[in-house]
């Protein structure tokens, strides 16, 4: 029975981590081997993770991972944002290119803001969770992720006022 149980949450969780690296910023090897590596250490550590708590633990140790790569390739985390979110239903070339410089001040703001903002707009935005997924994912109250996607948000269109004189 636990068995089962673990290959259906690390089944549910290996493709939603693995895609969220990639959105942070991750590339495609980088983000593997951090998936692979996370799901190494929670089958060694199994006996130790509270099984309402492993959603988060996996997101933690995945991006504890990905800062430490970081920090040893001394580059800055980068957002990725997938283009299909940019795509028009013409496909005029003025609007082609519009589209392609939003998506460049988008990446900018949101690169400019905190971690933790970052990380909660893409979770939210993005990837499409609901507060509850996120308050489970980051281990922390439902409530102060509302607040805090609150503020993220207002820092975002501040930002973006500012970039366009708004």
């Amino acid at each position: 029975m636990k068995n089962d149980l673990i290959s259906k949450i690390f089944m549910d969780k290996m493709n939603i981590i693995h895609c969220y690296l990639i959105k942070l910023g991750c590339n495609q090897e980088d983000a593997e081997d951090i998936t692979q590596d996370t799901f190494y250490k929670a089958l060694k550590y199994i006996d130790g993770i509270d099984v309402s708590q492993i959603s988060s633990w996996l997101f933690r140790v995945a991006i504890n991972r990905y800062y430490d790569l970081c920090r040893t390739k001394k580059r800055h985390v980068q957002v990725i944002i997938n283009e299909e979110i940019f795509k028009s239903d013409n496909n005029l070339c003025e609007d082609y290119i519009i589209d392609l410089e939003r998506k460049g001040d988008v990446l900018k703001i949101l690169n400019s803001l905190n971690n933790i903002q970052k990380n909660l707009l893409i979770l939210k935005y993005n990837m499409d969770l609901s507060y509850k997924e996120i308050s489970n994912i980051l281990d922390i109250n439902e409530s102060t992720v509302k607040t805090y996607l609150f503020r993220a948000r207002a820092q975002f269109k501040n930002k973006w006022g500012v970039m366009y004189n708004e």
